[in-house]
């Protein structure tokens, strides 16, 4: 992730913690006032500090702002320089203020060279003038821009959190929106297939076979009731699909449709999620078979070994077609079937039509913490 700069605070925050750093200001002050000098040198020193002053609470107020070199710290340098230069020791501690400048608001690259920089200028000024009572400030030049920089890091790394936390949110939503629509699509695609179907076998059957034709249309109704139903429960989030209720949805959707289902003796006793991808598995396997395959036989098969369960759903219909190509039902289901740590394989039997195989272990994989299981 690349750094992440901290939302700015309001300019009043970003100066006012500058405040208790000018204490470091009193040794050029009562240097300025008790040292005899001429009014007009008193007035000069004055002048710079106050604009020292300013351009290091500039320097300050845009804190982590690491933008290169900029003219108020480069103001700040060279004051340093003139007044610690010229007026002794008393302003050997204004190259604290470099650090600290130069720790607030350089690029990394540039922070240490600049700090040593400042160091080694304020012990000249020290030995130069063998003022050896202030050589504990060239010591205090390094540690100021260590803390500075601790807290510019701190807020980066905090931002970065702060960031990666927006970042988290965003994914689960968009996760549980594509769950949702998924979900959607296996309940819905079912459903209204079967509707399409039993209504058009209706249609068909009201001019000659009346009461058939009123059974089928009740079918169509109890259809629609049970995918609102549906609907409903993924919506609560609460829906499960399990294997042997798929497998008697398939079996009458497809005599529906006349077309001859096989299914297991039994369907052995699953753990729930897996239970509940293989039941989705046969739910959308029965959905392509009623909207592209004209088969006339579907044959169900479920084996397991103790360690993994099989299921395979196979046609003799067309097999596979541009219509058949993997879309978003085999695509979610695929997602399904690797969540509990199985595999999803789909093409031509080998006898002619479409063969649909899931393998999952009976230890499912546990699914995402973020995850919601429809």
């Amino acid at each position: 992730m690349e750094p992440v700069a901290p939302a700015r605070p309001p300019l009043w925050r970003r100066l006012a913690w500058t405040v208790p750093w000018l204490v470091f200001q009193v040794f050029p002050v009562l240097d300025l006032v008790l040292t005899p000098r001429p009014v007009a040198l008193r007035v000069l020193i004055g002048a710079a500090l106050v604009v020292f002053t300013a351009a290091y609470m500039s320097v300050l107020a845009r804190f982590n702002d690491a933008r290169g070199v900029r003219p108020d710290f480069l103001v700040v340098v060279v004051l340093a320089l003139a007044l610690s230069a010229g007026f002794g020791t008393s302003y050997a501690g204004l190259w604290i203020y470099v650090s600290a400048a130069a720790a607030a608001s350089l690029a990394e690259r540039l922070v240490w060279p600049v700090t040593g920089a400042a160091t080694l200028a304020s012990a000249v000024v020290i030995v130069s003038y063998q003022d050896w009572t202030s050589l504990f400030l060239p010591v205090l030049c390094p540690l100021t821009a260590a803390t500075l920089w601790g807290t510019r890091h701190l807020l980066t790394v905090n931002a970065e959190l702060t960031a990666a936390r927006e970042e988290l949110a965003r994914n689960a939503v968009v996760e549980e929106r594509l769950r949702f629509a998924r979900d959607l699509h296996d309940l819905l695609g079912h459903s209204l297939s079967l509707i399409a179907l039993k209504s058009e076998l209706a249609r068909r059957l009201a001019p000659v076979d009346g009461a058939r034709a009123a059974a089928e249309m009740g079918d169509v109704e109890t259809t629609a009731r049970r995918a609102l139903a549906e609907v409903r429960d993924a919506v609560s989030g609460y829906r499960q699909v399990s294997c042997g209720q798929a497998l008697a949805e398939a079996r009458a959707a497809l005599s529906g449709a006349g077309i001859a289902f096989r299914g297991p003796d039994r369907v052995p006793v699953l753990p729930g999620t897996v239970d509940a991808a293989l039941g989705w598995v046969v739910r959308e396997a029965t959905t392509n078979v009623l909207r592209h395959s004209g088969a006339a036989t579907v044959t169900v098969d479920i084996t397991d070994d103790g360690t993994e369960v099989q299921l395979v759903v196979a046609d003799d219909g067309r097999g596979p077609t541009d219509a058949t190509a993997p879309g978003s039902g085999l695509t979610g289901l695929r997602e399904r079937v690797g969540a509990v740590g199985g595999s999803l394989t789909g093409g031509a039997g080998p006898r002619g039509g479409w063969r649909l195989t899931a393998v999952v272990p009976l230890v499912p994989a546990a699914p995402p913490a973020a995850e919601v299981t429809a």
